[in-house]
């Protein structure tokens, strides 16, 4: 059995707190917030009696909030890189990180720069690139079983 979707280590949800629009030189800006409860499953081993939300879940969540807030008129789209991440403030359970993103497109699909903040601090910067997630139509038609005429009536 597959699962549907890729497998997140993040269980919070996200919230658009302001929603995608697009301003001057045709970036787009938007907002979310993801709220980091006690329960997250990767806390009891990250750290054992001292628990701190890991970097990579932080980039997740950013991840998650861009594909919730994605540009206006932009179909599906796909994690295709970590181009940047610098962490500069921990985040702990209880935190609600605010998770400002700035869309920008480029040649290889969209550039998704963000800042994460806590009530205390700047915890993050990041940029993703993200690229269309639906497959070009040469490998659609590729990949569709082709029946020449016979074939089918055996």
């Amino acid at each position: 059995m597959s699962r549907p979707g890729p497998i997140s280590p993040v269980v919070a949800g996200v919230e658009v707190v302001r929603p995608p629009a697009t301003g001057a030189e045709g970036r787009t800006s938007a907002a979310t917030a993801v709220a980091v409860t006690a329960d997250e499953p990767v806390l009891p081993g990250h750290y054992p009696g001292f628990p701190i939300f890991p970097g990579v879940c932080v980039i997740e969540s950013v991840r998650l909030s861009a594909l919730a807030a994605p540009p206006p008129g932009v179909g599906a789209l796909a994690l295709a890189g970590v181009e940047t991440a610098r962490f500069l403030s921990p985040v702990f359970p209880g935190d609600e990180l605010a998770v400002e993103l700035e869309w920008r497109e480029v040649a290889e699909g969209w550039r998704c720069t963000a800042e994460v903040a806590t009530g205390r601090a700047v915890a993050a910067r990041t940029r993703l690139r993200f690229t269309d997630a639906r497959p070009p139509a040469a490998e659609v038609q590729a990949a569709e079983p082709h029946v020449t005429e016979g074939e089918g009536a055996r």
